[in-house]
């Protein structure tokens, strides 16, 4: 069995997405570049591949499966590195700011 590493930030970010008012589903353990998490907030889903922004740029990037995943999604999914960035992003995709 193969277990896929969450960045050290993804509690908090989940914390700070439920605190928004949005339901969070962990998608992390699909494996294959799937996104870490699938985000639904008033009414409309949103997927967010959670990067440790504490970490070197060269920690953060993308996984060759992650980069074929995002490559070939014909749908919306955004890297974040925070908390706040994670909200911010979801109030943005959402039209609230």
């Amino acid at each position: 069995m193969v277990f896929k590493k969450v960045d050290s930030n993804q509690t908090r970010v989940v914390k700070a997405l439920r605190d928004l008012g949005a339901t969070v589903q962990h998608l992390h353990a699909v494996g294959k570049g799937c996104p870490d998490l699938l985000v639904g907030y008033k009414g409309n889903n949103y997927l967010l591949e959670v990067k440790d922004g504490e970490k070197p740029e060269s920690q953060r990037r993308l996984t060759p499966d992650q980069v074929i995943w995002h490559y070939d999604w014909k749908g919306q999914v955004t890297v974040v590195n925070s908390p706040q960035e994670a909200v911010d992003t979801i109030k943005k995709l959402s039209g609230i700011v």
